[in-house]
């Protein structure tokens, strides 16, 4: 027999020969199968729930309660022998979201969203560290997801505390990090529902403002735009279908209207808008356009922009999307970064037209031409020529502070956008002696020697890395008071202190 405890989110029950509680049911989880996943994992589903734990397992010193590993929300003292505990409930410290730097919602309208920008001040804690010339290490490090190749998410998803999640959407597969066991658990999908896979195109998914309790946030599958919930204590994960047609692109809002690129029945691009509430909108038929190869959007100056290799697809909410192609002999170089802005506020994208670099004024039919005398690497106005800063506009020459550098090649990472700052700063990775042309060293040539620095009011080489290789695979994600640098190579994740973040 078993006495039944109701906490206002739980339910749990009592063992009354052992004292000891399990969790049988919470709130937005269902049903819990406690004795397959509870062995090992009672501290992290104690600090998930906000429930109570033995003051010996909280503070893992001392002899505390032994009657039972775990208590229900709000205990403060064992029922059985009246120890205290220790109540987890309302202490964990609200850490920022990060649901990768495309989707930042607290950046101001006029930067571009969706390009690698945050609005988290990482500078400030960065830069107190040793100026260059010293090479730093990092300050900490766990080991990557078993699926490596992904994209991470830190977020609290209802629950009292932030967990991380790491995505692989080539293989639709679904990681959970635990981190007081520091062991990342796999999550299966419920029986019938869809699969998390998408490989269509570059990958983006939507936070949601204010989530229930498991709720994650608004993806795009093969299948169609999905809601994703997560059960970390079953370790399962179901999906709940928004818009029931095949996604070939990352969706994208704008206006508090959202915007997703589908196949239509004909085989032809579809663009279809949802509302604030999910429901269904307008949709436009863009004709024989790609259905894979997109971009994630851009949102900047009231519309949306996707990039493809063939040209740029715009829509402003209210009115038909639209497609631009390139002009003439002009491709663009994707791989570079990003767009920029220039001084008055145009968006530009860099590119080639078969004799020279320049960059190409974008969302007009009609767009202007800015030549440059050799590549440039960045977004959003970090822009690096060689070793060098650009700093005034995108073609300007660079701003050079060390002939060293001649022979060095920058590509930024991340930026951190400051509105005290007057110059960008943020996180990139400088390639030592070399001299080749970029888009080799973006693609499969083997590095000897790169740094990862913070480019900044003072500059920091965080860490070396010898033998890179694919270095657009690198990415940096900021969780638990830490920044991260991923790739999939790497047999860990590196990571640097960060003063609270709120």
């Amino acid at each position: 027999m078993a006495y039944r405890w109701e906490t206002p989110a739980s339910v749990w029950l009592e063992d009354e020969n052992s004292g000891q509680f399990e969790l049988a049911a919470s709130e937005g989880l269902g049903r819990i199968d406690w004795s397959s996943h509870a062995r090992g994992r009672v501290a992290d589903f104690a600090h998930l729930l906000g429930a109570s734990l033995p003051r010996a397992c909280a503070d893992n010193q001392g002899e505390g309660c032994e009657h039972s590993s775990i208590y229900p929300e709000g205990f403060s003292f064992c029922p059985t022998c009246g120890k205290p505990l220790a109540r987890l409930a309302g202490t964990a410290q609200r850490q920022p979201d990060w649901w990768g730097p495309h989707a930042d919602q607290l950046l101001p309208r006029h930067v571009p969203h969706g390009l690698p920008v945050t609005s988290l001040p990482l500078g400030d804690s960065l830069e107190e560290r040793p100026a260059a010339p010293v090479v730093g290490r990092f300050d900490s490090a766990m080991p990557p997801p078993p699926n490596s190749q992904c994209i991470f998410i830190a977020a609290g998803y209802g629950f009292p505390e932030q967990r991380l999640l790491a995505l692989a959407p080539g293989r639709g597969v679904l990681q959970y990090w635990d981190p007081l066991g520091e062991l990342w658990h796999v999550l299966v999908p419920e029986e019938g529902t869809a699969e998390l896979r998408f490989g269509a195109a570059d990958y983006g998914w939507l936070p949601v403002t204010e989530p229930r309790r498991g709720e994650v946030g608004l993806v795009p599958t093969a299948q169609g735009l999905y809601r994703l919930w997560i059960n970390p204590i079953n370790e399962t994960y179901r999906l709940e279908s928004v818009l029931a047609a095949p996604m070939v692109a990352a969706p994208g809002a704008m206006r508090r209207q959202l915007a997703c690129l589908v196949r239509g029945h004909a085989g032809v691009l579809v663009l279809s808008s949802l509302g604030a509430d999910l429901a269904p909108g307008p949709q436009y038929e863009c004709g024989a356009l790609p259905l894979s190869g997109w971009s994630r959007p851009i949102g900047y100056d009231g519309q949306l922009c996707w990039l493809h290799a063939d040209g740029q697809l715009l829509w402003r909410p209210g009115e038909a999307p639209r497609f631009l192609p390139w002009p003439g002999t002009w491709l663009p170089r994707l791989q570079f970064g990003g767009p920029t802005l220039s001084r008055d506020g145009r968006m530009w994208l860099i590119g080639h037209d078969g004799l020279s670099y320049c960059f190409l004024e974008l969302g007009v039919p009609n767009p202007q031409r800015e030549p440059i005398d050799g590549a440039r690497l960045g977004f959003a106005n970090l822009l690096f020529r060689r070793g060098h800063p650009v700093v005034d506009e995108p073609w300007s020459g660079e701003h050079v502070e060390d002939q060293n550098e001649d022979d060095s090649l920058v590509l930024p990472l991340l930026r951190s956008f400051n509105n005290n700052r007057a110059q960008p700063s943020g996180l990139v990775l400088r390639f030592h002696k070399y001299t080749g042309r970029a888009e080799e060293a973006l693609a499969d040539r083997v590095i000897a020697r790169t740094t990862v620095e913070w480019i900044g009011r003072r500059n920091v080489i965080l860490d070396e890395i010898a033998r890179l290789s694919r270095p657009l695979e690198c990415l940096p994600f900021v969780y638990a008071n830490h920044l991260w640098l991923h790739h999939p190579d790497w047999n860990r994740i590196r990571g640097w202190n960060l003063e609270e973040l709120t």
